[in-house]
């Protein structure tokens, strides 16, 4: 019976959503429009970096890098998110499930290594500034981020496949997107393997990347603390925004590790929905805002290059009023 479950199965069932009725409008609406927000800031600020000569540097690289994933994780979320708050019925293809699984999955391991690499890259440039040159090279800054991206594409792979083999005897997710253990919890086989790798890519994805964190922001305070007024003004403005970033990012996924795991009915069911997607939406949202405002670089090439468009538009125009004003004048002239 077990078998021919696990060969019938083709969809999944997510049991999160609520019957909202009418206020389904305003939830699409005020998800729609914080989709078409993440998608502007984050793509104008990839413009920005690959636009401008002066940010082509390995910390602009990493930013770059963090916000392509934004994009990355949001697409896979928010798209199918849209179609759940408008729609009755609440399914999901089990490809798709297991398609989704894979994007989000790989989006929070890029996320959190990447911020690791740029931890790491903080502590060059403050503690070993004569040597960031060429310790921190634009080839190595490159070769990290396929790294970063290698890492987590495998990493997710192999989780997935061994999902994907697992004999299954149900197909209700409590969720509001697929996660790999509410599939996982679904099997009625032996699922020692997927434990095991699970509790091993925790280790891959949180306490490896924690490390080079760890150690990179104790020299970095070492450093403010010992050091000039300049020096600490340099890492707090350079520092703050990916520790902000690090911290809401932890948060949300260390919630979602333990509503997942542990029985959290107590907490109000439209909190509890929130939080257990909240690294996806305030993380991407998030990002751009603190990058954007607090990084002086990023945000004088921003208005610079906003400045100079309106510019030439101005003179453009100018220019096309001019003309027609001749053009008219030719005309009464020739009457």
């Amino acid at each position: 019976m077990a078998n021919s479950t696990s060969l019938t199965l083709s969809y999944f069932i997510l049991g999160a959503y609520l019957n909202v009725g009418t206020l389904r409008y305003l939830y699409f609406m005020i998800t729609a429009l914080l989709y078409i927000v993440i998608g502007i800031a984050n793509s104008s600020l990839i413009v920005v970096i690959c636009m401008n000569r002066s940010l082509h540097e390995p910390m602009y690289f990493f930013l770059c890098s963090l916000f392509v994933n934004e994009l990355y994780g949001s697409m896979g979320f928010f798209p199918f998110l849209l179609i759940q708050i408008i729609s009755d019925i609440h399914t999901i293809s089990a490809t798709y499930c297991y398609l989704q699984i894979y994007c989000i999955y790989t989006y929070a391991n890029v996320e959190f290594v990447n911020l690791a690499v740029m931890s790491y890259d903080r502590y060059l440039a403050i503690c070993c500034p004569l040597q960031y040159n060429t310790r921190m090279t634009s080839k190595k800054a490159f070769i990290l981020v396929i790294v970063v991206w290698l890492y987590s594409l495998v990493k997710v792979v192999i989780t997935l496949s061994l999902s994907i083999r697992l004999t299954l005897c149900g197909n209700v997710l409590n969720g509001l997107l697929c996660r790999n253990y509410l599939v996982v919890k679904l099997a009625c086989s032996d699922t020692t393997v997927n434990n095991i790798y699970g509790l091993f890519g925790i280790v891959l994805s949180v306490v490896v990347p924690l490390f080079p964190i760890l150690f990179s922001y104790m020299k970095i305070l070492k450093i403010c603390f010992s050091g000039s007024k300049q020096t600490r003004q340099k890492a707090v403005s350079t520092c703050t925004p990916q520790l902000v970033s690090l911290i809401n990012f932890s948060f949300g996924c260390c919630f979602e590790i333990i509503r997942s795991r542990f029985d959290m009915s107590s907490l109000p069911s439209v909190l509890s929905m929130i939080l257990s997607v909240y690294f996806v939406i305030l993380q991407p949202l998030l990002n751009p805002i603190m990058f954007g405002l607090q990084m002086s670089k990023i945000r004088e090439t921003y208005k610079h290059m906003c400045c100079h468009k309106n510019r030439d538009t101005v003179k453009v125009q100018v220019f096309v009023a001019f003309h027609q004003l001749n053009l008219f004048s030719q005309n009464g002239d020739s009457a």
